[in-house]
């Protein structure tokens, strides 16, 4: 499902215009970013939990010729999930 799959599913159950959903929608992401920029927690109960990983430099190979290739540090963000799908 994409994002825009996402704002006609839940148009269509609540029965509200696709543009407030996507507004909602959008505000709710734009939410969740600043703080993972900062480095908080999100946590959606009964769904569960985004955090930021940082991943640290190191070295990888180019597969195609075998040269070592440094690959720099980044942050990238981890999903926990706290629901058992059944």
């Amino acid at each position: 499902m994409n994002k825009s799959q996402l704002v006609n599913a839940i148009a269509e159950r609540v029965d509200v215009s696709k543009v407030d959903v996507k507004r909602v929608v959008d505000t709710l992401f734009g939410l969740m970013e600043e703080n993972l920029k900062t480095g908080d927690k999100v946590v959606v109960s009964g769904f569960g939990v985004f955090s930021v990983a940082d991943s640290p430099e190191r070295v990888g190979r180019n597969p195609r010729t075998g040269e070592a290739v440094k690959i720099p540090a980044r942050k990238s963000v981890k999903f926990r999930s706290n629901m058992d799908i059944k």
